[in-house]
């Protein structure tokens, strides 16, 4: 997947991000007047979000004032320092990353079977080792859990996406960063210069 800016909408691709992070941040409308971020696990599933916690406090008064809301999820891979493409000035100096962007509308979930189906998200997404009873309605410990926690499901109204790699950078510039990566071999350097292969008009024409 290759562009000359760093946006991407490939479906596949930002798919398989959400449903490798498991944290992201809620955006909703304070009574304050200042926006309120929210901090907060989720599930990307049926295309919509979901995410849990309790029925009261700030976030569930926002979203019964304006059900409104952004949510943004992002992951560094990188930091690129400046010297790698220039030796005296700072303004080469990046950062490499993935990160999805949404706007859309918040529904309170009260219906059980819908909140049992995304708990069973969270399940598998978190805990794929299994070691749990399957988490239904009429489980009669499961029942209760059901009807006192909160569930919010976001309706997707728009969703956006940056993958950001040098994709509009030189041939002999991406080849250097990616070998200075391989070179210094920190955690996430090789998977950044397998991405910035993966991602690069280049390599994409080589292979063609």
């Amino acid at each position: 997947m290759r562009r000359s800016t760093f946006h991407m909408k490939e479906e596949e691709e930002i798919e398989a991000f959400l449903k490798e992070m498991t944290f992201g941040f809620l955006g909703t409308h304070g009574d304050d007047g200042y926006p309120h971020m929210t901090p907060i696990n989720f599930v990307y599933e049926g295309g919509a979000f979901y995410m849990h916690g309790s029925r009261v406090g700030q976030k569930m008064r926002n979203l019964k004032a304006n059900e409104r809301v952004t949510f943004a999820v992002a992951k560094e891979f990188a930091l690129i320092p400046s010297y790698w493409n220039d030796p005296a000035m700072a303004c080469p100096a990046t950062a490499f990353f993935k990160s999805v962007f949404v706007r859309g509308t918040a529904v309170v979930i009260e219906d059980a079977a819908e909140k049992a189906a995304a708990f069973e998200a969270f399940m598998r997404k978190l805990q794929p080792e299994g070691g749990y009873e399957p988490i239904t309605p009429e489980h009669p410990q499961y029942a209760k859990e059901l009807k006192a926690v909160g569930m919010i499901k976001i309706v997707v109204d728009d969703m956006t996406a940056k993958f950001k790699f040098g994709q509009n950078w030189p041939e002999a510039r991406t080849d250097h960063v990616s070998s200075e990566l391989e070179r210094r071999g920190r955690p996430m350097d090789a998977d950044t210069a397998e991405l910035m292969r993966k991602y690069c008009p280049h390599h994409k024409q080589q292979e063609s």
